[in-house]
Order: structure tokens, then C-alpha cells, then sequence
């Protein structure tokens, strides 16, 4: 049995979200990464409470979709699998790349990204990989990446861009030693320098807390 696995390279189509206007009154410009089983049209939601003119949220969508619950009624969807994790990766930092070029942000905007749970690998690997300048980046229950390093994120101006670490206290997936290795990492990553914010509640995402960033 020769049994071989090979590869091609396709042109590929996918949406995103976006929430408000770009205008010359926008102060906060958000790229939104949602966990594993959202939607961007509904994650997109959770940033709806923020003052209209000053906000614009784009959710970029997350690309391997699937039925929720073996119900065949509610859609889901994921940013990556352990399945071919290095070109499934490329693909989607090449996606969010495109997104990125397609809305020509002005400059005088402060970019905010904001991932949650499997969001924040995504995020941090975008980041670190084309070493994105913003001004804050939200790491929101989530997990940062094995292979990212210190010197992935040397390029950050620690007096320009604000890195905060959100995790309820009641979160299934970030509990005892789990919590504590994330802790630990985090540390090392952004030197000591990054803010954690413990909320009250479990693998969420909360209104309260996202209005409270801006």
C-alpha cells in the first residue's frame, strides 16, 4: 500500500463582520477574534454597547465551520485543529492579512485586538508573525501558543501598546496548574509588563468588561 499525502495551493473566499462606520470621528478601530463554536455575526454582538461614533469592530470569521451539538441547526466555527497546524495556520494569518489590507485603517486610530479563548492564539500568532503595532492587545480566556517567544514580541513598544490578560474566576479551562503555566508564560512573554484583569464568572465573554477597556 503506497499511501501518500499531498497538497495544492486555491484561491479561497470568506466573509467578516464589521459593526459601526469608519469615519473621521473614530477614535478605536477593533479587530475581534472569536472563540471555537462562534459565529462573527454573533460575536460581533458583545461590542455593540460601545459608543458608536468612536468605535468601528470588524470580526474577521474563523473558517472550518460545523453543526453545533450533532443537531444540524446551529453552525459553528474554528480557527484551527492539531490537523496540519502549520499550514492551516499560514492560511488563516494569510486571511486575516487580507482583512487587514481590505479596510486601509488611518493612522491616527488606536487598534485594538481582541481575542478570546481560541481567539488568543490566533491573535498572538498574527501579532508576533507580522509584528502588528497596536495600541492594545485584550488576551480574553484564552491560551497563548508553545512556540511564541519573548523575542517574537521584542518589536512592542511597551510605553505604546497596553497588553491585558482577561480570565474569570470560575473558568473550566484555565484552572490550578493550567492557570498558573499561562501566569507564568505571560510573564515571560511581555517581561512582567502585561495587566490581569480576574472577573467574577467562567469561560464568558461579558459586556461589562469589554466596555470598560475603552
Amino acid at each position: 500500500m503506497n499511501k501518500q499525502q499531498k497538497q495544492v495551493t486555491y484561491q479561497t473566499t470568506n466573509t467578516y463582520e464589521t459593526l459601526n462606520q469608519l469615519t473621521d470621528k473614530t477614535k478605536n478601530i477593533w479587530i475581534v477574534l472569536h472563540g471555537i463554536g462562534y459565529l462573527s455575526k454573533y460575536f460581533i454582538k458583545y461590542f455593540d454597547e460601545l459608543r458608536t461614533e468612536e468605535n468601528y469592530i470588524i470580526a474577521p470569521q474563523a473558517p472550518s465551520k460545523y453543526y453545533l451539538k450533532n443537531e444540524y441547526k446551529y453552525v459553528g466555527a474554528s480557527w484551527l485543529t492539531k490537523e496540519n497546524r502549520v499550514s492551516e495556520t499560514e492560511n488563516v494569518l494569510a486571511y486575516l492579512d487580507a482583512v487587514y489590507a481590505a479596510e486601509e485603517f488611518p493612522l491616527d486610530c488606536n487598534l485594538i485586538i481582541f481575542g478570546f479563548s481560541q481567539g488568543v492564539s490566533v491573535a498572538t500568532r498574527w501579532i508576533a508573525s507580522r509584528k502588528i503595532q497596536c495600541n492594545k492587545m485584550i488576551l480574553y480566556a484564552g491560551g497563548i501558543p508553545k512556540e511564541l517567544t519573548p523575542q517574537d514580541f521584542d518589536f512592542l513598544n511597551p510605553q505604546a501598546t497596553e497588553v491585558t490578560v482577561i480570565v474569570g474566576d470560575k473558568d473550566q479551562y484555565l484552572t490550578g496548574e493550567v492557570m498558573k503555566y499561562e501566569s507564568a508564560r505571560i510573564a515571560e512573554l511581555f517581561q512582567g509588563k502585561a495587566k490581569q484583569q480576574i472577573f467574577e464568572g467562567g469561560h464568558e465573554v461579558k459586556k461589562k468588561i469589554i466596555n470598560e477597556i475603552v
